[in-house]
């Protein structure tokens, strides 16, 4: 009994002055983590021009192509083998992080930062229709978790340190730090932690600065032909923002339809893999565009050169190729695929307003930004990242008022047309099929922190009166800079952070009641 009350002092103990131990730490997290995302940029690069080579071959010269698919069928067979030796590195690694930072999942840092890495590199190099932002938030996380386990930090700070390396691993991806700190509040951890905020600021800011070391100043995504869309036709924001949350919601649907369908096959995971593998042979023959994430083709956009039917047929065989990449559960995101066809959807739109609806041809990559903040929105259903992420990578911020609205309607027409976010639809499945699913140790504690919600279930209510969940105990609220000692007749106000201690082995069924009675 002794030595249980010294654990849990020595825990309580160890959150004071925690701010200022994670000011380090999440500075260390960050360096790592841009050193670690700017190599994994770099191998890409030129593995991905290794691939153009190849089927630019294949175009001219017939006898390459069997070479072609016989090293795509070897590269898929290789990618499936670190699948099923590591589970955890298939898909996106985004619902992944969220699942372990909710206490439902956990995994093997080290594993899944190598296979990841390599996992990554093959699938994106190779041209599937994955992005690179699921495994560099993964990879980040995992760096951020192997840190945390090597200075021996405590389950709350690790928690920390995996979101400051997700938070970092965006940044440095796109070079947009405010965009990986909004998405590991908004999206990850759903709430505003000021420790949360304080971590993941530093980690993106580091993380960031070691990217552009090497890549510069330049925005991810550079239009020279960007105007300020004129408030007289801002009536054609609405009509966009609805087709957007419409094509969002086919999106989301068309992920978890294919991902169930390769799911019920009985196929074997080999073959399951190589399949997008084959396809991204035949799209890198026949329209090499349309490979990959997709950034040489949004950039290609602001050109003009593509007819309404070219654009329709991008759309069509990007939502399939991108299907069918994803649902096969190799290693890369649908971060920027989900982007680019918010991207193609605006162009369309762009142009039928342009040749029917009297706006000036000037105007045209207004559509294509603003759909794929859109298009991100009705998504992932994390609206305020939407709009910093596209403002970031473009590197313009005169497009705000515009940005919002379309966002903010994409969002309400995907609700209406009942799209659930995808990270969270993507996790349950995770969730469902029970593997790498978090044990804890019933003899260690842990610290939980949940955020009070306005009019929450607790909200207005004393500590003594609340139905907490079994065997976990309220230890203090951080309300402002003030730090309160819990008490019995402790008022509980919204906008409260509360800590609360419980067994390792029941803190995912904690952190879930505690959560649920905080925000509703």
């Amino acid at each position: 009994m002794k030595n249980s009350r010294d654990r849990v002092f020595n825990i309580i103990k160890r959150v004071q002055n925690l701010k200022y131990r994670l000011v380090l730490d999440s500075l260390i997290v960050g360096l790592v983590v841009g050193i670690i995302i700017v190599i994994h940029r770099i191998l890409l690069g030129n593995l991905t021009k290794v691939f153009e080579h190849l089927y630019s071959q294949g175009r001219s010269n017939l006898y390459m192509i069997p070479i072609i698919f016989i090293t795509l069928i070897v590269l898929g067979y290789i990618v499936s083998k670190m699948v099923k030796r590591e589970p955890m590195i298939s898909g996106s690694g985004i619902p992944q992080v969220e699942g372990i930072l909710s206490k439902h999942l956990e995994m093997n840092w080290f594993r899944v930062l190598f296979y990841k890495f390599i996992g990554g590199l093959i699938c994106l190099g190779a041209g599937l229709s994955v992005g690179r932002e699921g495994p560099s938030v993964q990879m980040g996380a995992s760096a951020g978790e192997g840190i945390a386990k090597g200075f021996k930090k405590l389950d709350n700070e690790e928690k920390y340190l995996i979101t400051s390396g997700a938070s970092a691993g965006l940044s440095a991806a796109f070079n947009a730090p405010l965009s990986g700190v909004m998405f590991a509040l908004e999206e990850a951890h759903k709430n505003f932690s000021p420790l949360i905020l304080l971590s993941a600021m530093i980690a993106s800011l580091t993380a960031d600065f070691v990217s552009k070391q090497f890549f510069g100043m330049i925005p991810s995504l550079h239009f020279s032909k960007l105007e300020a869309l004129p408030l007289k036709y801002y009536w054609a924001l609405i009509i966009l923002g609805a087709i957007i949350g419409v094509s969002g919601v086919i999106f989301n649907k068309g992920i978890l339809k294919t991902q169930k369908l390769f799911k019920d096959s009985k196929l074997k995971i080999e073959t399951k893999i190589i399949i997008p593998f084959i396809l991204a042979g035949v799209v890198g023959l026949i329209c090499p565009i349309l490979l990959g994430g997709g950034h040489d083709l949004i950039i290609s956009l602001q050109d003009g050169n593509y007819t309404l039917v070219v654009l329709m047929t991008f759309i069509v065989v990007k939502f399939l190729f991108t299907f069918v990449s994803f649902g096969s559960s190799v290693p890369g995101g649908i971060f920027f695929p989900l982007l680019v066809l918010g991207a193609l959807v605006g162009n369309v739109v762009g142009l039928i307003c342009i040749n029917y609806l009297s706006i000036p041809p000037i105007y045209i990559m207004n559509f294509v930004v603003l759909a794929m903040a859109g298009h991100f929105a009705a998504i992932v259903k994390a609206p305020i990242t939407a709009v910093i992420l596209i403002s970031e990578m473009t590197g313009s911020l005169d497009h705000m008022l515009s940005l919002a609205i379309v966002v903010v309607v994409a969002q309400l027409m995907s609700d209406i047309l009942n799209g659930s976010p995808i990270y969270e639809s993507l996790l349950e499945r995770l969730l469902d099929n029970g593997s790498s699913k978090y044990q804890g140790n019933h003899n260690k504690k842990t610290l939980l922190e949940i955020a009070v919600h306005m009019d929450s279930e607790i909200d207005g209510k004393l500590i003594k009166e609340i139905q907490w969940p079994k065997n976990s105990l309220v230890v203090s609220i951080i309300r402002g800079d003030q730090e309160i000692i819990a008490k019995g007749n402790t008022k509980i106000m919204s906008g409260d952070y509360i800590t609360i201690i419980a067994d390792q082995s029941e803190s995912a069924e904690v952190l879930d009641t505690a959560l649920s009675i905080s925000s509703s």
